[in-house]
């Protein structure tokens, strides 16, 4: 694998690939207005290096404390104590709101894409999956909200007493996307609390925000203003007096688990706090010795190195049995060597720059790490500009950080094993608990694997990457790999709670009931049927 030819100028971009963020500078969201700001801005570099330096793409604003409490005051305006109009809307009202939201946001898709291209390096054909699937995922909330509804439309008696038990909102609601996907994990957490009538604040992530800048107009045209406010900045500049307030009633976080403990000790009432988080994983890969380690070979090196590794379900550790290490490790890095590294739009590239302006010298770090306790490097490490060629390592062993850390890039560890036993050691000595896959064939040593792994992690991948989809499956983890669970009908779930609407049966009670429903007089109580 040779390394990517970075464009010399501008005019080596071809048109179609071309990005002009000039009419979003400065753009943020509050109130229902999207507003400009004139304080000082932060330079968006894009990974990609034109004339040997990262591209100038952008600017955003570095909103100061009093922009972030505004954008909590319109939010907490828009709930009101559960008497603003958004929480206050029947399900049908709020559904119609998300649909146009939809409409505004599909003429948006080229540019999205084009900026998810040069700010994180994404390649075109996975920028659009993000865009399209993030489509999908909206339309399939809006299906499984319909469906949740349906169930609470029903009326129980039980030991004399007539109820109705339906789901409501939290409150207001504070979402902190990723940067790997910008557009998709952030929305995973915004569209499923803000269809629930919960209030939204979304600050954007360092690098990838630029991608929702398009969407601003369409989110002041398609909701009732405050119910949702983006905004951009320092993190500890905006989030801390928003946390310290205690006016966030649920925080919806995708990152590291350092930073989501910081926020949730910054909240004075955590008891109070509802908190949905997806942390850090080190998701492992078993090859038994007897897998087909073509298959093997082919799941691992897409679970590990598909957008660069940057995702928290890549497969992190890959532990090969050592009757078959020496060969899986060398067909392994035979199959990485050969993988093609470009610019974003390049047809075919499925390596690119990476965005984040540390990441050679943190991947470069741990290689040398691993180098000097033994590991060789099979292939790859070199680099060039912002391009990190992925580097099989192996044989990883306890004593270097790559076996324990996550890498969270393009660097794939292969570790040796001898018995179940060092399995079994590993999951439980690891602090994390996303997913694992399993490589075999002998369906009694894969039960067995199974009925340990399964009370390790929560997803148990057999013969196939690590992933996240579909999105109708729960995705969550155990210990420090995630709070919560995100599936499309498991989050509406976690961003509303149960409320009951209860009397005693007696006629003039079930008469009273009766005449509210008829009469429509609730948009709580009611059994209408949203087809």
């Amino acid at each position: 694998m040779s390394l990517p030819i970075f464009p010399a100028s501008p005019e080596d971009v071809p048109e179609n690939a071309r990005v002009d963020a000039s009419p979003h500078a400065g753009r943020y969201l509050i109130g229902g207005q999207v507003r400009v700001w004139q304080g000082p801005s932060m330079e968006v570099r894009s990974p990609v290096c034109v004339g040997g330096e990262r591209a100038l793409i952008g600017r955003l604003p570095m909103l100061d404390e009093n922009e972030g409490l505004a954008a909590l005051a319109a939010a907490r305006s828009a709930w009101d104590h559960g008497r603003g109009t958004w929480p206050t809307m029947t399900v049908r009202e709020r559904i119609a709101c998300v649909e146009r939201f939809v409409a505004r946001m599909l003429p948006a898709r080229e540019e999205v894409v084009r900026l998810l291209m040069w700010e994180i390096g994404k390649t075109r054909k996975d920028a659009e999956s993000e865009f399209d699937r993030t489509v999908v995922y909206i339309r399939a909330t809006v299906e499984a909200v319909k469906e949740l509804d349906r169930a609470g439309g029903r009326f129980q008696l039980e030991e004399g007493f007539v109820a109705q038990i339906r789901r409501s909102p939290l409150g207001v609601v504070l979402c902190m996307g990723p940067f790997n996907y910008p557009l998709n994990e952030t929305f995973t957490t915004l569209i499923p609390a803000l269809i629930m009538g919960n209030s939204i604040v979304s600050k954007l992530p360092r690098y990838g925000g630029m991608s929702h800048l398009p969407l601003l107009a369409a989110f002041a045209e398609s909701f009732p203003a405050g119910a949702v406010n983006i905004v951009q900045g320092d993190g500890a500049t905006l989030i801390g007096p928003i946390m310290t307030s205690g006016d966030v009633d649920c925080l919806a976080f995708i990152g590291s688990s350092r930073v989501a403990n910081l926020l949730k000790r910054q909240h004075p009432r955590a008891n109070r706090l509802r908190c949905i988080t997806g942390l850090e994983a080190k998701n492992p890969a078993i090859i038994l010795p007897d897998a087909d380690l073509e298959v093997a070979v082919r799941e691992c090196v897409s679970g590990a190195l598909s957008f660069n590794g940057q995702r928290c379900t890549a497969i992190k550790l890959i532990l090969a049995h050592e009757s078959v290490a020496d060969a899986f490790a060398a067909r392994l890095a035979e199959a990485v060597a050969g993988l093609r590294a470009g610019m974003p739009w390049e047809p075919g590239v499925q390596l690119t720059p990476l965005a984040e302006e540390n990441k050679l010298a943190t991947m470069t770090a741990l290689v040398d790490d691993a180098r000097a306790a033994g590991a060789r490097v099979l292939t790859g490490g070199e680099t060039r500009e912002s391009f990190f060629r992925p580097a099989v390592l192996y044989p990883v062993t306890p004593a270097m950080r790559l076996y324990h850390e996550e890498q969270f890039g393009p660097l794939v560890p292969v570790a040796r094993w001898a018995d179940d036993d060092d399995l079994e050691a590993f999951s439980a000595a690891s602090p994390y608990g996303q997913q694992v896959s399993l490589f075999g064939r002998d369906p009694r040593r894969l039960a067995s694997l199974i009925d340990v792994m399964v009370n390790q992690v929560c997803r148990i991948n057999l013969n196939t990457q690590c992933r996240r989809g579909p999105d109708t499956f729960p995705f969550t983890g155990r210990k420090d790999s995630a709070e919560g669970t995100l599936s499309i009908g498991d989050a509406l779930r976690c961003f509303s709670i149960r409320t009951v609407c209860a009397t005693d049966a007696s006629a003039p009670n079930k008469a009273l009931v009766t005449d509210i429903v008829s009469g429509h007089m609730s948009a709580f109580l009611t059994t209408d049927f949203i087809l």
